[in-house]
């Protein structure tokens, strides 16, 4: 496989992926809407959710990983097309940045977040430990969460995707101008810890966009993808006296 099929395959494979690991965890666990419940609310559905629920959060820490290769994929065969640009580079920057802030805010989730879940809701807990546990709990929602995996994902992601968006509108305007308002809608994000509700909704509209927007991306790199050549298959000459 070379290197365009391999980066259109998974321009189409990791965003259907990751939104289907999202959308799986809204239906079973009301994710992201939970996270402004108590945290008692939130370790006993945790723990109810048992090994499948588990299994979503490391899935969705993996697809958000995989935002890294996909990342320099795209650099790699969009440099093609757009020689000496330096805003693939500073886009690819961003790009692998993203990648890793949203791979830290997850993977708390199948790790840290199951320890606390088993301890806030053993019987044999404290008071003061649940209390604890609630504090530590907290604390991390607001700094893995909040702080690293949205906001900083978000404005990471936004940059990523308003970058390459700009780098394609010479070659296909249509999938540029998708990307520059899916990117837009994402940075909207951002705003919602600072009291602007809206902000949350619009950026999930987003990411579904920016989620299309990466497998149209997809076919357009297998469109240009060159086939490959046929098998020459010899031709039996006539016998000579």
């Amino acid at each position: 496989m070379n290197s365009k099929r391999l980066t259109g395959i998974s321009l189409i494979i990791v965003p259907i992926v990751f939104m289907s690991l999202f959308m799986l965890l809204g239906v079973t666990f009301n994710y992201p809407a939970i996270l402004r419940e108590p945290t008692d609310s939130v370790l006993t559905a945790y723990q109810q959710g048992g090994t499948t629920l588990i299994l979503n959060w490391y899935g969705m820490a993996l697809s958000a990983f995989l935002l890294i290769p996909l990342a320099i994929l795209v650099h790699k065969n969009l440099h093609t097309t757009a020689q000496d640009n330096p805003l693939l580079v500073i886009a690819t920057v961003f790009g692998v940045l993203a990648g890793t802030v949203q791979f830290l805010g997850f993977i708390r989730w199948p790790f840290m977040v199951q320890y606390l879940a088993n301890t806030y809701l053993n019987p044999a807990t404290t008071s003061n430990a649940r209390e604890t546990v609630d504090l530590i709990f907290q604390s991390f929602n607001l700094y893995a969460g909040v702080s690293i995996g949205e906001n900083m994902g978000y404005l990471l992601t936004a940059f990523w995707t308003i970058l390459i968006a700009v780098t394609l509108l010479r070659t296909s305007r249509p999938i540029a101008l998708l990307g520059i308002i899916s990117g837009v809608g994402v940075l909207l994000g951002i705003l919602e810890p600072f009291g602007v509700e809206a902000a949350g909704m619009l950026s999930a509209v987003a990411y579904i966009v920016w989620a299309v927007w990466l497998v149209a991306i997809g076919v357009y790199v297998l469109r240009r993808a060159p086939q490959p050549s046929p098998i020459p298959v010899a031709v039996p000459r006539p016998a000579t006296a």
